[in-house]
């Protein structure tokens, strides 16, 4: 595996940069986004700057228009974040000078938390999400799965070239999709990665975010919602079991929020004449990351009583990567309604047309494997465009008109 995996991304940030003064690629610690953005700055012989350099973030921190004084060209700033007068002060420059292409910034938190952050660049600043690495990126292959279910086509999920931790699909579960953690070989090693990684996030990161002194319960907090990943979103079963108080515990999970650690999954729902669960659905950013905190590797993941729910959240972070690298991104929920009936994940495109994915660990599936996706077709009508169960069979089949099964590990 090399060091380097070219970004799906990567075509959208090109864009961007084309016509937008600002554009900010957001996204967790270590997902790439520094090494994305210098290599944009040594093609461009534009100049990259980084707040985790304490000089730098001394300098921006004192006089933030001094610190981006003279940026003729492409000026690249790391963990933007850091620092958050410098959205003030680009603000100023471009007003004066609204040339595309002028400010490349990163962040591991989300702007939209630091007051005054987001309103000063309304307008001026275009934001893109870097996800970890997605398997068809580590694999070489075009994204093409969501564009397949738009169109009713034969429907593939994965590339057959793996993650270079193995072919097996609980192999790529585990390793998720982190890249240092992937140059890793060894599944002790990944471990003491991902442990390294869950302290200097909520032991640095958050409470530079914050300024809360105690954040001694996240840690706990992340493996209680990696074990709880795919349930619905329950604070108050939350605080029972991590005995934090709710209001304490509404804080520490906007946080994590923030941190693009947890990202919760938004119910679906419109005016179908039905009642419908409108709580979000609980997962972390990456499988690798919820397998750690919850103490599985590759060989214990089939036996886990969560395994189910460790294959949505590989599923979903499959789905979220190769979503954010679409020219138009589209919206990605998932669908409950008030008599039990569900979908596992629901995506909507700008016109309001939808697609079903349900994802079952089974090798074999029956009629009533569908029963959700054919409720959501009979609600939706010609707007449902598809429906697909993912399984961990081998054949990818019809099972009705718009339904298909598919294979999980993708037909190769």
């Amino acid at each position: 595996m090399s060091d380097y995996h070219p970004r799906w991304l990567e075509h959208r940030l090109a864009d961007a940069l084309a016509d937008t003064p600002v554009v900010l690629i957001n996204g967790a610690r270590q997902t790439g986004k520094s090494t994305v953005v210098q290599a944009i700055a040594a093609a461009r012989s534009g100049r990259y700057l980084t707040l985790d350099d304490p000089t730098a973030l001394a300098a921006a921190t004192a006089d933030p228009a001094s610190f981006i004084a003279g940026a003729k060209d492409l000026l690249v700033i790391d963990e933007v974040q850091k620092a958050p007068g410098l959205f003030a002060a680009i603000k100023r420059s471009v007003d004066k000078d609204r040339r595309p292409g002028r400010f490349l910034l990163t962040g591991s938190a989300d702007i939209f938390m630091l007051p005054g952050a987001a309103e000063s660049l309304a307008g001026r600043m275009e934001v893109l999400t870097l996800h970890p690495l997605a398997q068809g990126e580590i694999g070489g292959a075009t994204p093409g799965f969501i564009q397949s279910l738009f169109a009713n086509q034969s429907i593939s999920f994965l590339p057959a070239s793996g993650s270079g931790q193995g072919e097996g699909l609980a192999a790529r579960i585990v390793a998720g999709g982190f890249p240092e953690a992937l140059t890793r070989k060894r599944a002790d090693r990944r471990r003491a990665w991902f442990d390294a990684y869950v302290t200097t996030i909520t032991q640095r990161d958050i409470r530079e975010l914050s300024n809360i002194s105690d954040l001694t319960a996240l840690p706990r907090l992340l493996s209680l919602l990696a074990v709880r990943s795919g349930a619905l979103a329950n604070v108050a079963e939350l605080a029972r079991a991590s005995g934090v108080p709710q209001a304490t515990l509404h804080r520490y999970v906007a946080l994590l929020e923030a941190s693009f650690l947890y990202q919760p999954l938004p119910a679906w729902h419109a005016n179908l004449g039905k009642r419908l669960i409108k709580a979000p659905k609980a997962y972390l950013l990456d499988s690798g990351l919820a397998c750690a905190l919850s103490g599985i590797d590759a060989t214990s993941l089939g036996s886990a009583p969560h395994y189910g729910a460790l294959l949505e959240t590989y599923v979903l972070g499959e789905l979220r990567r190769e979503n954010s690298a679409l020219p138009s991104p589209h919206k990605i929920y998932h669908y409950r309604s008030a008599g039990g009936v569900e979908v596992d994940i629901v995506i909507e495109n700008a016109a309001g047309d939808c697609v079903g994915i349900e994802v079952k660990a089974s090798s074999s599936l029956g009629e009533r494997h569908f029963n959700g996706l054919k409720d959501l077709q009979a609600a939706l009508g010609a707007r449902f465009r598809c429906g697909v169960v993912l399984y961990g069979g081998e054949q990818t089949l019809r099972f009705g008109e718009r339904l298909w099964a598919a294979p999980m590990q993708g037909d190769g």
